[in-house]
């Protein structure tokens, strides 16, 4: 009896053991295989991180808006177009659009602001779920390696030997061929970028790059001049700017309803454009000489407003005794 019971107790301890082998077995499984599967997200957002950690310049930074982005790595965006001829404006758009401004997981995690794929990459690598799942990324030390890499890869391929073509203050021409190019499959890619750029002023960093070279590149079909709403703007005051009615503005473009996004473009009649916005311009239906100001919004640069008054900056510095491009909300500027 005695050794019934001895051996009843030792396969009940030896049932045991197995049993917390084998749930170890499995726990172990589980999280080996929680480790190879990357959670399918967007490239350019990552949850739970407000404040991103990117390497500049071998230093460890952290990102909390695009304003933020843009100070960052607009003298990197610079000197690529110094030595590489692509707008500091453009690199800037793609950077801030292709990475979430540096909070996308890419970025954080491979200092990947362009979400170059690995190609002939021997380098580090991040697997991603983009198009396809798991796909292959290039990995960077520092995120300036991220931006020398996305020089050579529009320099370096012959599918985008047009975008060299164009002059380098033409961004809007750059953002329509990189999207004809292939860099991009979204149809909205180009009014995206313009967008940016025109809502943060990027252009403003290819005017400092080619100082006296820089001339205005206007974009113009017909009869029309292209206007690109900017944050803040609606229908209305954009029908006070160019002295036309919504339902002028509506016809033009083809538009039901007055709901406008940032960047969207507006076709705007050539003759509106150069006599936008001030009341006191026209009197009676008669041209006036009484000179007529404007005052700074939120979000407008000298640059915004010397294309809105068909001036050149210089011009409006001049007439107004500035010595620089900075500006302050409610700031007057006399425009004629």
């Amino acid at each position: 009896m005695i050794r019934i019971l001895f051996f009843c107790l030792l396969a009940s301890v030896m049932l045991s053991c197995g049993s917390k082998k084998a749930l170890t077995k499995k726990k172990s499984s589980n999280k080996q295989r929680t480790e190879q599967v990357y959670r399918k997200e967007p490239r350019s957002t990552s949850k739970g991180n407000e404040n991103a950690t990117e390497v500049v310049n071998g230093v460890e930074v952290k990102i909390g808006s695009t304003e933020e982005y843009i100070i960052l790595f607009k003298a990197i965006a610079q000197e690529e177009m110094q030595l590489y001829g692509i707008p500091a404006s453009i690199t800037l758009a793609q950077g801030i659009l292709e990475s979430n401004s540096g909070r996308g997981r890419l970025a954080m995690e491979a200092n990947n602001h362009f979400g170059i794929k690995c190609h002939e990459w021997t380098g580090d690598k991040i697997y991603h779920d983009d198009d396809t799942a798991q796909e292959c990324f290039r990995k960077y030390t520092d995120s300036k390696y991220s931006f020398r890499d996305h020089s050579l890869f529009l320099s370096q391929r012959s599918r985008y030997a047009a975008l060299f073509k164009l002059k380098k203050e033409d961004y809007k021409g750059w953002a329509k061929e990189l999207r004809k190019a292939g860099y991009a499959t979204d149809p909205r890619y180009p009014e995206k970028l313009i967008g940016l750029i025109e809502r943060y002023g990027l252009h403003k960093y290819d005017e400092e790059v080619l100082g006296d070279k820089y001339v205005k590149y206007e974009d113009e079909i017909g009869d029309f001049s292209m206007y690109y709403v900017a944050k803040g703007e609606t229908m209305y005051s954009i029908s006070k700017k160019f002295n036309i009615t919504v339902k002028e503005l509506q016809e033009i473009n083809a538009l039901s309803g007055t709901e406008l996004s940032v960047g969207q473009k507006l076709k705007i009649k050539k003759d509106l454009g150069t006599s936008a916005t001030n009341s006191n311009q026209v009197t009676q239906g008669k041209a006036s000489t009484v000179k007529s100001s404007h005052v700074v919004e939120k979000g407008e640069t000298l640059y915004s407003i010397s294309k809105r008054y068909n001036k050149t900056i210089k011009e409006l510095q001049e007439l107004n005794g500035l010595t620089d491009t900075g500006l302050n909300i409610g700031q007057t500027l006399q425009v004629n």
